[in-house]
């Protein structure tokens, strides 16, 4: 990763505040407020084993398909992580005037996604809770922090694939549940991190303009690195490979429907404006996704593959796909 200039971070982030005030009075504008309670069966509810006497958790209480548990887990985890995110964000961007008034907002739009998902999962019994609270203490206590510190650039770049991704991965999740309330509550969640990601797409347009060469190497920098907030906690290994066979998330959906859309929003195989490192990078950018190409046709094979094999032992794979 390249370090950007630290003066020209600091002339963007006072050359872009106007763009944050205004992308954060359109957002607020578009977005609609929703209540998660609304958004619960509180009535399947029951009291769970503990002090107050209730019912231990079993599998059989969940209505959730296997893969759609581990997702809405992984999820909500990442949701979880919401002070470290609005942490580092707030570093990397300051805390003056519209940036401030943004990061607040988006943060408080965050955590109604942590609520409506924990709120779900123990109303319905869709997961084993204190496994859910073992591995949420677990990742908390580890926290987050990103690889770009201090660096608005990058962090910017980040959000825009990141809150796309998370749009889809809900999406899917929701699809895949075999349960039309969960299906609905995550399209509602998957709509909010679609305008987030607007929101970031825009200001980093805007800084495409001011700083072309720093703002396309921060974009090559964080496409050709790219990890989703929660790649560390812990069964992420397992459940992640599970939810890419399945469908919900994988490198051919990260790079068509995240990374491309983006890109092609962005003109930066357009540009005339890039000389000296930001042209180098977006030769880089062009190299590596080039790679990625092949990458995902290798996948999808052995993915078929994978999937022959369990159906001649008798098994029908869950998918979406």
């Amino acid at each position: 990763m390249s370090e950007i200039d630290p003066q020209i971070q600091t002339r963007l982030i006072r050359d872009l505040e106007p763009v944050v005030a205004v992308e954060l009075e359109r957002h607020i504008s578009t977005t609609r407020d929703w209540y998660p309670h609304e958004y619960v069966p509180w009535s399947e509810g029951r009291t769970f084993a503990g002090p107050l006497n209730g019912d231990a958790w079993e599998a059989k209480d969940s209505k959730l398909t296997p893969i759609a548990q581990d997702s809405l887990i992984l999820n909500l985890l990442t949701e979880d992580n919401l002070p470290s995110y609005h942490t580092e964000i707030a570093f990397s961007m300051g805390r003056d005037g519209a940036w401030n008034s943004w990061l607040n907002r988006w943060t408080a739009e965050e955590a109604r996604h942590g609520i409506v998902l924990r709120d779900y999962l123990m109303a319905t019994r869709g997961v084993d809770p204190n496994e859910l609270e073992d591995l949420r203490m677990a990742h908390m206590q580890v926290g987050y922090e990103t690889p770009y510190p201090n660096d608005m650039l990058h962090t910017v770049a980040y959000v825009t694939f990141q809150e796309l991704a998370t749009r889809i991965s809900h999406r899917n999740t929701g699809r895949i549940s075999n349960d039309a309330i969960c299906e609905g509550m995550l399209a509602r969640v998957a709509l909010d991190e679609n305008l987030h990601m607007l929101f970031y797409r825009n200001l980093l347009g805007a800084a495409l303009k001011l700083e072309p060469n720093a703002t396309m190497r921060a974009i090559t920098d964080v496409v050709t690195n790219f990890q989703m907030p929660g790649a560390g906690m812990p069964g992420w290994g397992r459940k992640s490979v599970q939810i890419a066979l399945a469908g919900i998330y994988d490198l051919q959906l990260h790079l068509n429907d995240v990374v491309m859309p983006v890109l092609r929003a962005w003109g930066v195989f357009e540009m005339d404006t890039l000389t000296g490192d930001g042209a180098a990078a977006r030769d880089e950018l062009s190299a590596y996704l080039k790679g990625a190409s092949e990458d995902v046709a290798k996948f999808v094979d052995k993915r078929e593959v994978h999937f022959e094999k369990l159906i001649a032992r008798g098994q029908e794979p869950l998918r979406l796909i």
